[in-house]
């Protein structure tokens, strides 16, 4: 995927200002920085639950809202956009599961009705996910009946249910308690070793980081300020934003 001159405000304010990077199929990138620096707002704007005030995004090449024709820019149309939309999984903060439905009913839904998959077809991969997650016993309940934790891993088996090849992970343990955070990383984790899956991730879990990411990102004021591999920017990262940004949270 890449970013190209991408600018994003809200009325006045501008959270991305000309921002630019790439990364690469199958790559683990981590988004790291203080609240309100614009992290979430790149995973929102490749989810289109934004729109992009100015510049492209490109998902595999191909553009994913808008695209430059006759030297000026031009929104696609719905139907092309959720066709590149697909592609991309979202596992959010606060699980958005459907209340009314069973853990296995929020899993097929999309299969289903996006995909156009069987309702048999969707299920058999949706035990497969579940058994994955160790929820396997767990299909037939409800949200609600699930503690946080067990709700996030089942969000993590909706998104991998649409096959993406982009994985947009934000902040997704931090409406855990503390006890609960290791089961979820460790299924992202197993994630990460055992799928090619490329992931993009915003998260204040320094040591979940440094262990799945090819390279770590430091943004601050809607810019990247410093990026590298994660031993680098951990250890001895050359910014003094950074350093300060990393004493504070480690």
């Amino acid at each position: 995927m890449q970013f190209q001159d991408v600018v994003k405000k809200f009325g006045e304010t501008t959270v991305l200002q000309g921002l630019n990077f790439q990364v690469g199929r199958g790559d683990r990138v981590t988004l790291i920085g203080p609240s309100g620096s614009g992290k979430t707002t790149i995973l929102r704007l490749l989810m289109t639950l934004e729109d992009l005030t100015d510049g492209y995004i490109y998902v595999d090449g191909h553009p994913l809202t808008h695209e430059e024709r006759g030297g000026k820019r031009v929104a696609l149309k719905p139907k092309q956009v959720s066709k590149i939309r697909k592609r991309i999984g979202m596992v959010f903060q606060q699980f958005n599961l459907f209340p009314n439905m069973t853990v296995l009913e929020n899993i097929i839904e999309a299969p289903v009705h996006v995909l156009g998959q069987s309702t048999d077809q969707a299920k058999t991969k949706a035990q497969e996910l579940l058994d994955r997650v160790g929820l396997g016993n767990r299909g037939d309940a409800h949200p609600m009946q699930l503690s946080g934790g067990q709700q996030q891993r089942v969000a993590i088996a909706r998104a991998l249910a649409m096959d993406p090849e982009i994985l947009l992970l934000d902040e997704v343990t931090s409406a855990l308690d503390p006890e609960l955070v290791g089961d979820v990383l460790g299924v992202l984790q197993d994630v990460a070793a055992t799928t090619d899956i490329t992931m993009l991730i915003v998260t204040h879990e320094m040591q979940f980081a440094q262990d799945v990411s090819d390279r770590v990102m430091m943004f601050d004021g809607g810019r990247i300020i410093e990026e590298g591999h994660p031993d680098k920017i951990f250890s001895n990262p050359d910014n003094e934003r950074t350093q300060q940004f990393l004493q504070a949270v480690l």
